[in-house]
């Protein structure tokens, strides 16, 4: 019991020096990575860059014991950012105390709610987001994350809540554009692209080994850094107007109370709700993916705890929300990472940063975080998705185009929330509108298939419909109408046969509709039968008089109950021989 709580007294027993070395190297690579992440993630929220250090640190702790990934790296992503901004602003002013508060609050909320929620066994919430929608919201978050950081790299000041607002500010200023800034910002938005792709075999090409070529690589954000301060001291940036990061305060995460101001928590917790949700999808997803390459698995319940934990280490540091992100999971995957472990070890490696290296980043322009920002974002707008889910399901196409169009034009919270609506919306309209069809036989054989799809065998007198989903309150009145309508069109019809094989589930209000449809049939004449019920379905039609008022049979196949059903009139239940033989 405690180990299904403490996932780190399982792996931590078969703790070696040969996994900790895997853990170091993968720590020390994630390190590199994520040190520039944290200070561009924190002025994306809105928030001081030492900010993004403190969500860096014990948070990773929390999530090395009560995690189960083994190579989920937790800490700030652009999402959340983008979030805790949205969700801060709308409470204070940015800059203010007020704001860090709101922020240190919302990772406090956020962790206590995937807390509970993993301790009372709700990790199938996260099934209430669909693919189309996460990857819709996604796509228009990183479109507005990237549009909001142009205004670094132009130099200029310019503002808004939805992309609209954002691109007729950014036209309105466009004038004041800071040309030195421009001349930072440019030069490390197209270095970081083509360290991104063009690094790795440049390197290799010049004779450096794939693996030094690798992590070389990775470090291409902190090269990024280095020669852009190298390049604000000589040329005197700042006293140019190119705003820079300034001071850092050097130590660690200093220990900081989340608001207890049941106004501002009745103004957060919904934002904490959604930033709950979409963090713990976005961090599954990720860790589910990694899990399955090394045959590994995850706990969804416990993720939920793990990072909940991580949340709520994250606002007693002083820190933001926080989740798994992909980009430095990927890294810490590929790195050789064994166990949590690794995400400790790369948070001594932040806290080092943040005690020794602060100093050094005084003359950091902000052009080269916005840059960052910029280039991590846009690998995650998909404009592939459009075009597949167009062509295969009109349905899921129509959510995802209004996430990512609602998302852009309202904001983060209101594309979260018509997105989770729409698909709701249409999951209940897919559920009421079940799919049946008549079917017949497939001659030499007992198997039956749609008549529209196949060439198949059917007596006049006997209909079959298979039903395709459970009948529920959802569906229930759709089928009887359905069954009705087809039952009006044949006129010779003694039979109905209804194929349960694939109904999982019949409650009340299907139950009431096979009633009706019974007591209609009985009155034409026609008998109702069923076929290839499940046990479960079954076990409960026996509790109650429905079978004993069916004016028909229960079959155990279908086709048993049309050999025996079409013999009624002393017709043959196979076809003749001159009947076409082979499908559609």
């Amino acid at each position: 019991m405690l180990s299904r709580y403490l996932p780190i007294l399982e792996w931590g027993r078969r703790y070696d020096g040969s996994t900790a070395t895997s853990d170091l190297v993968a720590a020390v690579i994630v390190t590199i990575m994520l040190i520039p992440q944290s200070l561009a993630y924190a002025l994306l929220a809105g928030l001081p860059p030492v900010v993004g250090l403190y969500a860096s640190i014990l948070p990773l702790v929390a999530y090395a014991i009560f995690g189960t990934s083994r190579t989920l790296a937790v800490g700030p992503v652009a999402v959340i950012s983008l979030m805790t901004a949205s969700a801060a602003g709308a409470v204070a002013a940015q800059g203010t105390t007020q704001y860090l508060e709101a922020a240190i609050t919302l990772a406090a909320l956020s962790g206590v709610i995937l807390a509970v929620l993993g301790f009372l066994r709700m990790g199938f919430l996260a099934n209430l987001l669909s693919h189309p929608v996460i990857s819709g919201f996604i796509t228009a978050s990183g479109i507005l994350i990237a549009t909001s950081q142009i205004k670094h790299i132009l130099g200029i000041s310019a503002g808004g809540d939805n992309w609209p607002d954002m691109l007729g500010a950014l036209a309105g200023a466009i004038g004041d554009t800071n040309v030195w800034t421009l001349a930072i910002g440019i030069p490390a938005t197209a270095f970081l692209f083509w360290v991104r792709k063009g690094m790795k075999p440049a390197l290799i090409a010049l004779g450096l080994k794939a693996r030094a070529a690798d992590i070389t690589s990775k470090a291409g954000p902190v090269i990024a850094v280095a020669l852009t301060i190298l390049a604000a001291i000589v040329f005197d940036l700042g006293a140019k107007g190119v705003n820079l990061v300034g001071e850092i305060p050097a130590g660690l995460p200093p220990f900081a109370m989340p608001s207890t101001d049941l106004t501002l928590i009745e103004q957060l917790w919904v934002p904490a709700l959604l930033i709950s949700i979409i963090g713990f999808v976005e961090s599954v997803s990720v860790a589910q993916t990694l899990a399955a390459k090394r045959r590994q698995r995850i706990v969804p319940d416990q993720e939920l705890i793990g990072l909940g934990a991580s949340n709520i280490a994250s606002a007693f540091s002083g820190g933001y929300p926080v989740t798994g992100g992909f980009a430095r999971s990927v890294v810490n995957f590929d790195a050789g990472a064994q166990t949590p472990a690794a995400g400790a070890f790369t948070a001594v490696g932040i806290a080092l940063a943040s005690l020794f290296l602060t100093p050094l980043l005084y003359s950091l322009p902000i052009a080269t975080l916005a840059a960052t920002i910029i280039v991590a974002v846009l690998s995650l707008v998909d404009l592939k998705t459009p075009r597949e889910l167009w062509a295969y399901s009109k349905g899921d196409f129509t959510a995802h185009i209004a996430t990512i169009g609602i998302t852009l034009l309202a904001g983060v919270e209101m594309g979260v929330i018509a997105g989770v609506s729409v698909g709701l919306l249409l999951y209940l309209w897919r559920a009421s509108r079940p799919h049946a069809a008549i079917v017949g036989r497939v001659p030499e054989t007992e198997h039956f298939r749609n008549v529209d799809r196949h060439n198949v065998f059917t007596v006049p007198h006997v209909l079959s419909i298979r039903i395709d989903e459970s009948l529920t309150y959802l569906n229930a009145r759709w089928l009887e109408e359905y069954v009705l309508e087809r039952v009006a069109e044949k006129p010779e019809l003694r039979h109905v046969i209804l194929m349960a094989s694939a109904v999982n589930e019949i409650d009340a209000s299907g139950l009431e509709s096979l009633e009706a449809i019974n007591h209609r049939l009985r009155d034409g004449g026609i008998g109702l039968h069923f076929s290839e019920v499940k046990g479960p379905v079954m076990d409960r039609l026996k509790r109650i008089h429905f079978l004993d008022e069916l004016n028909g049979k229960v079959f155990l196949s279908q086709s048993r109950a049309f050999a025996e059903l079409a013999k009624d009139d002393g017709l043959q239940s196979d076809p003749p021989d001159d009947f076409p033989r082979g499908m559609i």
